[in-house]
């Protein structure tokens, strides 16, 4: 990017910032693609059942319920979230075209971290807390019956949820409870509300993942060492890196629709080689030489 087109990007974005709608609408166009991937991914990853109700509002739909079915409210509302966080005023006064990044590459890193997909998460289910190994050891069905209890919903809820026979509910709560009371963390299912002492406005840009008020981890100290590793390691791969490997590794995406959202981002995953050019091999190397890259940094 030269250093005109990057005064431009600055000056779109505080334009945007300070009110200007057609900066604004400019900027919003600017992402689309970048939002309209994500929202479609995050969304239909935890779709379920509302396929089999709904009719889904997504750009790609999901699923084939009848044309009269009411609108599903999840991808819109998504789509929505996504603008907000991406394209607030707050987060557009901060971009300052670094390392010569473009706005759309700044957005693109950010869309594409670990802490945005939790922010949503979080917005999309509420904050959540991690299921004690001991609860997720009664039943497959244990977490999820865990979180519904947390929210206070009622059992025949959460057994309609969860496509479970009511009675099955009913005795897994039992045995979750008895767990968290011999466990002395019934508290777990009434948390208390909290305000963060140790988030930090700027993590989605530094890669620090943000913590939670009342972690309760219940897992060897070796693996809970384990992972904050692996998370070090994920944060210095690019932002090319770490969207590939949850596209193609986590994901299980097929290769062509990798290819088409980098095309539509148009991002490139080789130097001198356009998203248009990037072919299927190209991307599997691509693939295996990040993985490798990771390998040996956890293993360093």
């Amino acid at each position: 990017m030269t250093e005109n087109e990057r005064q431009g990007d600055i000056q779109l974005a505080r334009s945007a910032a300070g009110g200007n709608q057609t900066a604004r609408v400019s900027v919003n166009q600017l992402i689309h693609p970048l939002i309209d991937y994500q929202t479609n991914k995050f969304c239909q990853r935890f779709c379920h059942e509302n396929r089999y109700i709904y009719r889904c509002s997504l750009s790609r739909p999901v699923g084939s319920v009848d044309s009269a079915a009411m609108l599903c409210e999840w991808g819109n509302a998504s789509y929505g979230w996504m603008l907000d966080d991406l394209a607030s005023n707050k987060r557009l006064l901060k971009y300052e075209g670094r390392h010569g990044a473009g706005l759309f590459d700044y957005c693109y890193r950010i869309a594409n971290s670990l802490p945005f997909y939790e922010r949503w998460k979080d917005w999309r289910f509420g904050r959540r807390v991690h299921v004690p190994t001991y609860i997720q050891d009664i039943s497959p069905h244990a977490s999820g019956i865990f979180y519904g209890l947390r929210s206070h919903q009622q059992l025949p809820l959460i057994a309609q949820q969860l496509a479970l026979p009511l009675q099955q509910v009913e005795t897994l709560s039992c045995l979750i409870i008895n767990a968290l009371t011999q466990h002395k963390r019934l508290y777990l299912l009434d948390p208390p509300l909290t305000q963060s002492l140790t988030a930090t406005t700027d993590y989605e840009i530094s890669g620090a993942a943000e913590q939670l008020d009342v972690p309760d981890w219940d897992e060897p100290m070796e693996d809970q060492q384990q992972k904050q590793k692996l998370r070090e390691c994920w944060d210095t791969l690019e932002a090319a890196e770490q969207f590939v490997l949850e596209a193609l590794v986590i994901d299980g995406l097929e290769a062509q629709s990798v290819l088409k959202a980098l095309l539509q981002m148009s991002i490139s995953i080789k130097k001198g080689v356009s998203a248009e050019q990037t072919t299927v091999q190209q991307l599997y190397y691509f693939k295996r030489k990040t993985l490798s890259k990771m390998e040996k940094r956890l293993n360093a």
